[in-house]
């Protein structure tokens, strides 16, 4: 099992690959495929499995005290969100 801790390097790499991996999935996929448990299935691989992983941690946490605001978390969540929307944008940009 995987025993890294998440960084916010890690977290963008998964944010990056769920940007460009769920598109293509979807094309492979084919028409119609927005409904349909294969593509919850590819969803969860694609998005959510790298998420938790990269993003959250496999391992339990020490967890913050209840009133605290967990900033490790916050800043590898937005790196995981930046990286996400970079990667949708990109071939936006790029023609």
């Amino acid at each position: 099992m995987l025993d890294r801790s998440p960084t916010p390097f890690t977290a963008a790499l998964a944010g990056l690959f769920s940007a460009l991996a769920l598109p293509a999935a979807t094309r492979w996929l084919g028409e119609g495929s927005g409904d349909g448990m294969l593509f919850v299935v590819v969803f969860l691989v694609v998005v959510v499995l790298p998420a938790h992983a990269f993003v959250l941690g496999l391992r339990p946490t020490q967890g913050a005290p209840s009133r605290s605001l967990d900033r490790p978390l916050v800043v590898r969540t937005l790196a995981w969100v930046g990286a996400a929307v970079a990667g949708t944008l990109a071939p936006l940009a790029l023609g």
